[in-house]
């Protein structure tokens, strides 16, 4: 029994059209199970020698050309002669004379040496469309505090290389790597997120401040971990490392973190927390200045472990490579 599938661009089955649909071009092809190369095929390198030979019409001044002695030259034609089986030069003290077999790989051989070129200036193609750009994904408190520096130092090596950076929560910043809009991403928090790798570049720690008009800011006696999880604060969204952290933070102790207010960027919770809105909790890289005014002071909350990892990831089985490897590097000199 025969079956009709209709196609739209060559009428309904059975129209008595007796057109036949256009067929779409043949894919480009690779044998599930292509052969190795013979043996027999020299390496690139023979068959440069060999052009350079017949090029100068002397082993002597092909040696020179490709970068190697006389004698190493000889023995390289040799081993390909023995390799191919066929006599390729007359060789005399005139010069050395392609033979009938020689032309002929000659003429092969410059057909593979061209390709390789062009393999080559293809693959340097994409090295530089690679190196010309480098997109960034950071966390907030990465984007501001650290990736400036980096940035300014990757810019000196590389001048050429135009950066973008997408900074968000370390959620996000994650998301982006995954979905390949980013080439390097820089997270906080307390494990490597999954589908990337990573390595830790530095190690932070989150204090609570308030508003030194805050009853907190007087206070003789520490803070409890109970108390600070019985108090609503001034808190980053959920999907920030500092949120993560915390909450895991109060965890050990019974307790999450309760929203006084909910904010999306690190000066928004500063802000709101000199106003004396209420206590929050942020990372020491971001509060410098703050500290340093006392516009906000720290309040000591022992036996809550606010210690992180800042960590550079990237898609896993993907290390970095151009660009994105040497902003990774200048990590390391943090």
């Amino acid at each position: 029994m025969s079956s009709s599938v209709s196609d739209p661009a060559s009428g309904s089955p059975g129209d008595g059209t007796g057109s036949e649909p256009a067929s779409a071009p043949a894919a480009r092809t690779v044998p599930e199970h292509a052969s190795p190369l013979s043996h027999r095929v020299p390496d690139l390198g023979a068959m440069v020698l060999l052009l350079a030979v017949a090029r100068h019409g002397s082993l002597g001044r092909a040696a020179r050309d490709v970068g190697i002695t006389q004698p190493a030259a000889s023995s390289r034609i040799r081993s390909m002669e023995r390799q191919l089986g066929v006599a390729l030069l007359d060789r005399s003290p005139r010069g050395s004379r392609l033979t009938d077999a020689g032309a002929l790989v000659t003429d092969w051989a410059r057909r593979v040496v061209e390709a390789a070129e062009a393999f080559d200036a293809g693959a340097q193609a994409l090295r530089d469309r690679r190196d010309s750009r480098l997109r960034v994904a950071a966390s907030m408190t990465i984007a501001e505090y650290l990736l400036p520096g980096w940035l300014i130092a990757l810019r000196a090596e590389r001048p050429g290389t135009a950066v973008s950076l997408l900074a968000g929560n370390s959620a996000v910043a994650a998301q982006r790597l995954l979905a390949g809009e980013a080439d390097l991403g820089f997270v906080e928090g307390l494990s490597v997120p999954e589908g990337l790798d990573g390595t830790v570049i530095a190690h932070d720690r989150l204090v609570v401040v308030v508003a030194p008009s805050h009853p907190w800011a007087r206070r003789r006696s520490r803070l409890t971990p109970q108390e600070l999880a019985g108090t609503p604060l001034i808190l980053r969204e959920h999907g920030s490392g500092t949120r993560q952290v915390l909450d895991a933070a109060l965890a050990v102790h019974g307790g999450l973190a309760r929203p006084l207010l909910e904010l999306s960027s690190t000066t928004a919770v500063k802000g709101a927390a000199e106003s004396g809105a209420g206590p929050c909790v942020l990372s020491e890289l971001a509060l410098g200045e703050e500290l340093s005014a006392r516009r906000l002071v720290t309040v000591p909350v022992p036996g809550v472990h606010l210690r992180r990892q800042l960590r550079a990831v990237w898609p896993s089985g993907h290390r970095p490579a151009g660009p994105a490897r040497d902003l990774l590097a200048l990590t390391a000199g943090r």
